[in-house]
C-alpha cells in the first residue's frame, strides 16, 4: 500500500473509532442526562403523547391530563391554578418547574420504581400512564392562606408557608402574585413563549415562589434566633433581666438605635419574657452584640441558615446569616437587620424547631409516589436536620412567646380556648421604600400542630399602618384555625 492511501486508511479509521467513541459516550455515560435534560424535544413530544399522571391534594387532582384533540392526545390541566401553581409548577413544551420537573420522572412514568407498570403496559399492548404524586398539602390551609393573600390591600406581594412541626410536612405553601399553569400548558407553543417571556419581564416576578425564593430581612422574627443564642449560652432564661431603655449606642460608631415605638420597654432593666413581648431593639441588639457573630452564626446555622433542605420543590434560596460582619453589623443582626435575610420557609422552619423541643426537621411537599393504579410506591420519611436548641431552651422561648401573644404585638393571632405562640416582625428596607411585615407563630403551644411564617413583601397599606400583626396575624391565625379544627 502507497504512503498516501495509508495515510487516508488511516485517518479514515481514526475518524470511525471517533464516532464510535462518540455514540459510545452518548449512549451510555451520557444518556440518562440526556434524557433529563428539559431542553430535550423528543422527550416532551413523547410524554406529550402518554397521560401524564396526576398531582394529589387528598383526593383532589390539582394538575392532571385529560384527552385532546390534537397531536398530542392529551393536555395538562390545573385545577385552582393560582393557588397550587407555586407548588405545582408547570408542565409546558419548553420547560417544567415546581413539583412537575422535581417528579417528571415519576409523573412521565418513567421512573424505575414504575417498571413493574410499564412492564404490564407492553405486554397488555396498553398505552403507558405516568404515575402519582401525594402532596403533604392540607386543602383547609391552603385555602386559608391563599384568602389571607388575596384579602391584602392592593396589588399586594408575599407568601405563606405552614409547616407540621413534628415532621417538616408543609401543610400550605402561597404566594402573590402568581400565574395560570394553564397558560404554559397550552399547545399553542408560540403563545406560551410569548407567556414566559412577559411574565419573566413582569417586575412583580410572579414566576417566583416567594415563599421559598425570595430572601428579605426577617426584622423582628429573627429575635426568636437571638433569643436561643442568648438561653443557649447559660446565662439567660426568660425571667433574666437584660437591658431595655429607648436607645442602644452601636459600638464603634456614633449611631443610637431606638425602640419601634420610640418607648422605653417598660424601664432600662426588663425580663426577657417583657422584652420579646414589646419586641424591644434595644435588648437584642444588646443581646447580640454581647454574644458576638461567631455564637449567632452558630445558632443561625442550627436553625438552617447559609443552607437549603427543600430536596423536591425546586427554586429554594438559602437564607444567610454572614460569618463575617463586624461588631455593628452583628449588634444590628439581633433584630433581624444588617445582612441578615430570610425566605418564610426558614423562619417557618424556626418557628417549627421552637415547637419541637429545638429538633429542626427536612420540609418536605411530596408525601408519596403511587403508580397509576394508586397503590403506593414510595413515601417519604420524615428526618431531623440538626438539634438546634436544646428542649429547656425551646420550653423557655415557647413561654416567651405565649406571653407575646397573650399580652404583647402579637395578640391579632390569638385563638379562644388555645394558648398560641408567636412574634411579630417589621423589617426596615430603604427609605424610599416601606418596611416588610413579617409574623411567625405555633399553636396549640403545649402540643403544636402547625408552625406558620407570613411575609407580607408590600401592600396598598400606609407606612404608617404597616405592622407583622396587624398584617400577618390574622393569616396566620387562619391557617391555625384550619389545621387545628380539620
Amino acid at each position: 500500500m502507497n504512503k498516501p492511501i495509508r495515510v487516508v486508511s488511516v485517518f479514515c479509521l481514526l475518524l470511525f473509532l471517533a464516532l464510535l467513541v462518540n455514540a459510545t459516550y452518548l449512549m451510555y455515560v451520557r444518556s440518562d442526562a440526556l434524557d433529563k435534560d428539559p431542553r430535550n424535544r423528543r422527550v416532551i413530544l413523547a410524554t406529550y403523547s402518554r397521560e401524564r399522571g396526576a398531582i394529589l391534594v387528598g383526593k383532589e387532582a390539582i394538575a392532571r391530563s385529560v384527552p385532546s384533540d390534537d397531536q398530542y392526545e392529551f393536555q395538562r390541566t390545573y385545577a385552582e391554578p393560582f393557588k397550587y401553581a407555586p407548588i405545582t409548577g408547570y408542565f409546558s413544551f419548553y420547560s417544567q418547574t415546581g413539583v412537575e420537573r422535581s417528579q417528571n420522572s415519576v409523573l412521565s412514568g418513567e421512573d424505575s420504581r414504575l417498571f413493574v407498570t410499564r412492564l404490564v403496559d407492553m405486554l397488555s399492548n396498553s398505552d403507558p400512564k405516568g404515575g402519582n404524586v401525594q402532596l403533604t398539602i392540607n386543602g383547609a390551609a391552603q385555602d386559608a392562606a391563599w384568602a389571607g393573600l388575596e384579602n391584602l390591600p392592593g396589588d399586594a406581594q408575599g407568601a405563606v408557608v405552614a409547616l407540621e412541626p413534628t415532621t417538616g410536612r408543609i401543610l400550605a405553601m402561597a404566594s402573590t402574585p402568581t400565574f395560570d399553569p394553564n397558560n404554559f400548558a397550552s399547545h399553542d407553543f408560540g403563545a406560551v413563549a410569548e407567556l414566559d417571556k412577559k411574565l419573566s419581564d413582569d417586575p412583580r416576578q410572579p414566576l417566583i415562589n416567594r415563599a421559598i425564593g425570595t430572601t428579605l430581612p426577617p426584622g423582628s422574627t429573627f429575635k426568636l434566633v437571638t433569643a436561643a443564642a442568648a438561653i443557649e449560652s447559660g446565662n439567660y432564661d426568660a425571667d433574666s433581666l437584660v437591658p431595655g431603655g429607648s436607645g442602644f449606642k452601636l459600638p464603634q460608631s456614633s449611631t443610637v438605635v431606638g425602640n419601634h415605638d420610640g418607648g422605653d420597654c417598660g424601664g432600662k432593666r426588663i425580663t426577657m419574657t417583657q422584652a420579646m413581648q414589646v419586641s424591644c431593639n434595644v435588648t437584642f441588639l444588646s443581646l447580640a452584640n454581647e454574644l458576638g457573630n461567631d455564637a449567632m452564626a452558630e445558632q443561625a446555622e442550627k436553625f438552617g441558615f447559609n443552607d437549603t433542605s427543600l430536596e423536591d420543590l425546586g427554586g429554594q434560596a438559602a437564607s444567610l446569616y454572614p460569618r463575617d460582619m463586624d461588631q455593628p453589623q452583628t449588634a444590628m443582626s439581633g433584630i433581624g437587620q444588617s445582612s441578615v435575610t430570610a425566605t418564610p420557609l426558614q423562619m417557618a422552619m424556626v418557628a417549627a424547631a421552637i415547637a419541637n423541643d429545638g429538633d429542626v426537621m427536612r420540609p418536605y411537599v411530596v408525601d408519596e409516589v403511587r403508580a397509576p393504579n394508586l397503590s403506593v410506591l414510595d413515601r417519604t420519611e420524615p428526618q431531623t436536620l440538626s438539634k438546634a436548641i436544646s428542649s429547656t431552651t425551646a420550653e423557655e422561648l415557647t413561654t416567651m412567646l405565649v406571653a407575646t401573644v397573650d399580652s404583647g404585638t402579637a395578640t391579632p393571632a390569638q385563638i379562644p380556648g388555645i394558648k398560641v405562640a408567636g412574634k411579630t416582625g417589621t423589617a426596615q428596607s430603604t427609605a424610599d421604600r416601606p418596611p416588610y411585615a413579617w409574623f411567625v407563630s405555633f399553636a396549640p403551644a403545649d402540643d403544636p400542630k402547625v408552625a406558620v411564617a407570613v411575609l407580607v413583601q408590600s401592600s396598598d397599606t400606609a407606612r404608617e399602618e404597616i405592622a407583622g400583626g396587624l398584617l400577618g396575624g390574622p393569616i396566620a391565625k387562619a391557617i391555625t384555625e384550619a389545621v387545628i379544627n380539620r
